[in-house]
């Protein structure tokens, strides 16, 4: 089979196609033919390594979120069958085997149902984004740990950075689930990806004055704030979260250090919870696979231009040149076609 893989850490082109052996499936575990697989963040983020070349114990295939079709199933799986559409999450998480290859192996449980009429484009885009937006939005202490219809009704959301991909999903999930959703972008263009992923009401702060249409739309504040960018929107975000509301973070580049004002964060008894998918815990994981999966059924999670976040994608052979669109920050979500993809 056809495989992208690295040995060493570094740029873009420490990347390399490779034939690989179609791995085996081990009980409890579920094989998977890729169709689409879909690039994050991390997945460059890991790529990169630290800044200094490292030579790994052994070669990485990158990817931690694909969709496609069941090839074969070890012994002691059940809900799961040969033929079966699926999105698959975590795939290279302490694992050297992710989804920018035709075939992977994966435990069950990472291994979702697909609806029919859920594309393989909306199966690879869920993962990450999705399962992050989803614990960013039940992050409050007193809020639902499983999202569905009407969970968030009476809920306002803020959402920074709306036309990202997490922050695509938490409009999409929070408005499937009742809450009014505000987001913030940087243009009309990245207002109008908001605008059609759901947003009810979307702010351009780089020409509005971001706290006082905030306090417009919501003047008792906002009880979650989805936030991409702590340091640059921590003394909005505290001027416009509710008591006891709860900041949720998911984020952080070299320069992570924030200073947090605790005088009026003690006054409003504000939360902030930061979020990283990989380790939250298995209940946690859990509720959001079960809720992410729930959203896709009701068509809820669309992805393209049609749905607010625009697809760029790239052939398998070409997965460099999609790690350095990632890494330049696409607009919207890159995806990896597999061989044999239609």
């Amino acid at each position: 089979m056809k495989a992208i893989q690295y040995t060493r850490t570094g740029s873009a082109d420490v990347l390399e196609s490779v034939d690989r052996a179609i791995p085996d499936v081990a009980a409890g575990e579920v094989r998977v033919h890729v169709a689409v697989s879909g690039l994050n963040p991390t997945d460059w983020k890991s790529r990169a390594g630290s800044g200094t070349t490292e030579t790994l114990s052994e070669p990485k295939v990158p990817g931690q979120d694909g969709a496609g079709v069941i090839d074969a199933v070890g012994d002691g799986i059940t809900g799961l069958s040969v033929g079966q559409r699926v999105w698959v999450w975590d795939a290279a998480f302490q694992r050297s085997n992710g989804t920018s290859q035709e075939y992977v192996s994966l435990p069950a449980r990472q291994v979702v149902p697909l609806p029919d009429a859920a594309s393989f484009d909306v199966g690879a885009s869920l993962g990450i984004p999705a399962l992050t937006a989803h614990r960013a939005l039940t992050s409050a202490e007193t809020g639902p740990s499983r999202l569905a219809p009407g969970a968030l009704a009476g809920h306002t959301i803020l959402v920074t950075g709306g036309a990202g991909a997490v922050g695509h999903a938490a409009i999409q999930l929070a408005t499937w689930a009742g809450a009014t959703v505000i987001t913030t972008v940087s243009s009309p263009d990245k207002a109008e990806l908001a605008r059609t992923a759901g947003a009810h009401h979307i702010i351009n702060y780089r020409e509005e004055d971001v706290v006082a249409r905030v306090r417009e739309i919501a003047p008792d504040g906002v009880d979650t704030i989805v936030d991409v960018n702590l340091r640059a929107n921590l003394s909005d975000d505290t001027a416009v979260i509710a008591p006891g509301g709860t900041i949720a973070i998911y984020t952080s580049d070299d320069e992570d250090e924030v200073a947090i004002p605790a005088r009026v964060s003690m006054s409003r008894n504000i939360r902030y919870q930061f979020i990283l998918t990989y380790t939250t815990s298995t209940a946690q994981k859990d509720d959001a696979v079960a809720a992410v999966a729930a959203a896709v059924a009701d068509g809820a999670m669309g992805v393209g231009e049609d749905a607010g976040l625009p697809l760029t994608r790239y052939p398998l052979e070409n997965t460099a040149d999609a790690h350095r669109a990632v890494e330049g920050n696409a607009v919207g979500k890159v995806l990896i076609d597999l061989p044999g993809n239609a």
